[in-house]
């Protein structure tokens, strides 16, 4: 999304897709605006601004313009910074994984997710090469997970570390958010594991996911519309089927290296 401005302060546009501004988009300023400010307000390139100098062209000028498709050929450069690593041209650019199961003759029911992933970190180095012999083991982890099968989803699940030896802010999760859902997880014996999740799908009919014009590289996002992540005592529908798909995310930073090694998702046979 992108919001768009003049020199003068004046908001002329907000949440404008990618897809619109491909297209063309009409906008009225005073004769006294020289720019046009466009600002990305996407979660992986947020912040990024371009300044359009406005300029004066006649009809007759926009009519004899003759367009030429041209090959700009570039040349594209990755890996020169060896402590960074899901980032693009200074905007970090989401790192996603997905695990497939599939169970056998009955249904089952999710309890858990027990994750296995190293995270390194390395240090800088003077020619700026990877060397793994300057990478330090940390605990780091994914800040996002959705869980789902063809008919169940769990939508958006934030997860932070689980305050340490600090009940008081234990006790403030799950944190209910407008589109997501704030869980903790928790290491132990190497393990990242999590389990406070359940569907929220409103309606069944409508698809779990919709397409993204922000980046080409991700293949879907949550259908927020069809999630309900209103806070709620009963009705908490467990995950159960015969599949099930598990998503981790990671777009709030660029400093560390997930490795995962592999994943368990515990379950129970679901009787009917």
């Amino acid at each position: 999304m992108f919001s768009i401005s003049d020199d003068r302060g004046n908001i002329l546009a907000t949440d404008v897709p990618k897809s619109t501004l491909i297209s063309g988009l009409a906008l009225s300023v005073d004769d006294s605006v020289r720019v046009i400010i466009l600002t990305s307000t996407g979660i992986n390139c947020c912040g990024s601004v371009w300044n359009i100098p406005v300029t004066t062209i006649t009809k007759p000028e926009l009519a004899a313009i003759k367009f030429q498709e041209v090959n700009t050929a570039s040349i594209w450069r990755h890996l020169s910074n060896p402590v960074i690593y899901n980032t693009y041209y200074g905007c970090i650019r989401p790192y996603i994984i997905e695990y497939p199961f599939a169970y056998q003759y009955n249904d089952e029911i999710l309890q858990n997710v027990k994750d296995y992933t190293k995270a390194y970190t390395y240090l800088s180095s003077d020619d700026g090469v990877f060397n793994d012999n300057r990478r330090i083991s940390i605990n780091g982890y994914f800040n996002k997970a959705i869980l789902y099968n063809d008919q169940q989803s769990t939508g958006v699940l934030n997860l932070v570390a689980k305050p340490m030896n600090n009940l008081k802010e234990y006790l403030k999760y799950p944190v209910y958010n407008a589109d997501s859902k704030t869980i903790t997880y928790t290491k132990s014996d190497n393990f990242y594991q999590y389990n406070t999740f359940w569907g929220l799908v409103k309606d069944k009919s409508l698809p779990l996911f919709t397409k993204t014009c922000e980046s080409m590289s991700i293949d879907k996002i949550v259908n927020q519309a069809n999630m309900d992540y209103s806070k709620r005592s009963f009705k908490k529908e467990p995950l159960r089927a015969k599949d099930l798909k598990v998503r981790h995310i990671l777009d709030d930073r660029d400093d560390v290296h997930l490795t995962s090694q592999f994943i368990v998702t515990p379950s129970q046979i679901s009787y009917k």
